[in-house]
């Protein structure tokens, strides 16, 4: 068999090359730069890397070529990766996510002029190595590249078009997240068994989506996502084979957007990991997953619906119960979003559910990739900036994660308590925010494809989620301070400017959702 080369469509993928290449640079600066240069270099390389790959996302969208069936865009790297509409919107909404993270990640004020990841990662926590580390000013300047890096698997994760390309993708926006969950300056064995869970738990989940990937090969006789959906038209192979291929695949895919009854790893994860790379952690890594999943779900085996899509109602309501009642139960503000994360994962697979087949939408209806898109710009700016809010609260010990803490934050910081409250009122789904508009948009693509008891369960989970979130509004605003009250910090412009942006995309997506719908239903279907 002669081998030939993969042809790769440069105009078409230089914004995730760009994404790759700074990260690489990165790597360079850290091995040459002169230690005290060395986060001002960073953090310009990666913020200029960063906004040339949105620009050059912005100009291969309105380059992009129709093609059959309403779709646009073009299969390059030997039909490895599909760079189409979808892919184009996700790519943007996980770069602005990524700017925004990263100024979470340059922020110095709160913790003395040093960021909040750790000086010296292989210290003993506690001992004298770590005390002189924290005492020298020093701090980990590998968290810039590793974050790019990060960005640079979740660009590629929503375009694979092939299922070895996926795995790739995914361990490539994996294996950063694994290291950065361990670096928090403070509570850092709370932070290293973060990262140890989530490194074991995470390596357990690419072992069943591997095995899976092998099994959908052994059937399909391919990794391409068409290849696999004629095979699965055609009914060629054993169904036995590709149903269990199928399932295995999904559990590594769900583990990454924590559905249950995958989701063990997420509330130790979100609490223990330093809480900037939490904030970005739990809006872009939802966006790259579960355009992952669609494409997937409706490429490789859309043919296949009829088989997993009951087994996605399952696993939809279970994770909708689950999340909104164990937020509950909850006393501290990072563990509550993370269950509340764990809710809203329930709410986009209700979306997911939406999926039909061509030309069964009726005039004016919303597409369910339209709507699950929408869905993760809403959240996805929510919680970023719910977390990055987290960050301001403390006390003498760093963030004062306890809920007792934010009592009467409302009379001590008016301004950081409104900006809360927004999040909150957003994630609840409270009409005139731009959750409101979310969910109902995913809801109403689920109901028109006749999954009402999902949408029934949403309904309900999302007023029972809207107790815990009115209750840490009240809190703020109607509790009297515990002591002296919270004490907020007063972050540089950097955490505020992340801050302002989250609040104005969630209002003004709330009053006016129009043109960020329109533009997620312009970008058309996945290529097939």
């Amino acid at each position: 068999m002669e081998f030939s080369k993969p042809v790769l469509d440069y105009a078409a993928l230089w914004p995730l090359m760009v994404v790759l290449g700074t990260a690489c640079v990165g790597v360079l600066v850290e091995a040459f730069a002169p230690r005290r240069r060395r986060f001002l270099v960073q953090v310009g390389v990666a913020a200029v890397g960063l906004v040339t790959a949105l620009v050059g996302t912005v100009v291969v969208g309105s380059r992009l070529d129709a093609v059959e069936g309403g779709a646009k865009g073009v299969v390059t790297a030997g039909g490895t990766i599909a760079v189409d509409g979808p892919t184009v919107f996700l790519w943007g909404l996980v770069l602005a996510l990524a700017l925004s993270g990263l100024l979470l990640f340059a922020e110095r004020r709160l913790e003395g002029g040093v960021t909040g990841f750790s000086g010296q990662a292989a210290a003993l926590p506690g001992s004298e190595a770590e005390r002189e580390a924290s005492a020298a000013g020093l701090e980990h300047s590998e968290v810039y590249p590793l974050l790019v890096f990060a960005v640079g698997g979740m660009m590629l994760f929503p375009a694979a078009n092939d299922l070895l390309t996926m795995f790739v993708a995914l361990e490539v926006l994996s294996l950063p997240l694994y290291l950065l969950a361990g670096l928090a300056r403070r509570r850092r064995l709370l932070s290293q068994e973060a990262a140890l869970k989530y490194f074991l738990l995470g390596a357990f989940s690419s072992g069943f989506l591997i095995y899976g990937i092998a099994l959908v090969y052994g059937y399909a006789g391919s990794m391409e996502f068409g290849a696999i959906n004629e095979a699965v038209r055609n009914g060629v192979g054993s169904r036995g084979l590709l149903l269990t291929g199928i399932g295995m695949v999904a559990v590594g895919l769900l583990f990454k957007v924590g559905a249950v009854p995958f989701h063990a790893w997420t509330p130790d994860v979100y609490q223990g990991s330093p809480t900037a790379l939490t904030a970005f952690m739990s809006a872009a890594t939802k966006v790259a997953a579960f355009g992952a999943i669609l494409r997937l779900f409706y490429v490789a085996f859309g043919s296949e619906r009829w088989s997993w899509q009951p087994v996605l109602w399952i696993v939809a309501i279970l994770t909708m119960v689950v999340g909104a009642v164990l937020a509950i139960t909850q006393d501290d503000v990072k563990r509550m979003l993370a269950y509340s994360s764990i809710a809203h994962t329930g709410f986009l697979l209700t979306g997911v559910l939406g999926l039909q087949g061509a030309g069964q939408l009726g005039e004016g209806e919303i597409s369910s990739l339209q709507a699950v898109m929408f869905y993760l710009v809403t959240y996805g700016f929510a919680s970023l900036g719910a977390f990055a809010v987290v960050t301001l609260v403390r006390d003498a010990g760093g963030e004062a994660t306890h809920l007792s803490r934010w009592s009467g934050l409302g009379r001590t910081s008016p301004v950081v308590a409104a900006a809360f409250a927004v999040f909150l009122i957003s994630m609840a789904g409270i009409p005139l925010t731009s959750g409101f508009v979310g969910k109902w948009s995913v809801f109403a693509a689920a109901l028109a494809a006749g999954a009402w008891p999902v949408v029934v369960t949403a309904v309900l989970t999302s007023v029972v989620a809207a107790f815990f979130y009115v209750r840490v509004i009240v809190l703020m605003y109607f509790a009297d301070p515990v002591g002296e009250g919270p004490t907020v910090a007063v972050p540089s412009v950097l955490t505020a400017g992340a801050i302002a942006f989250a609040v104005a995309v969630t209002v003004a997506l709330g009053l006016l959702p129009g043109p960020v719908l329109d533009l997620a239903g312009s970008a058309g279907q996945f290529l097939r």
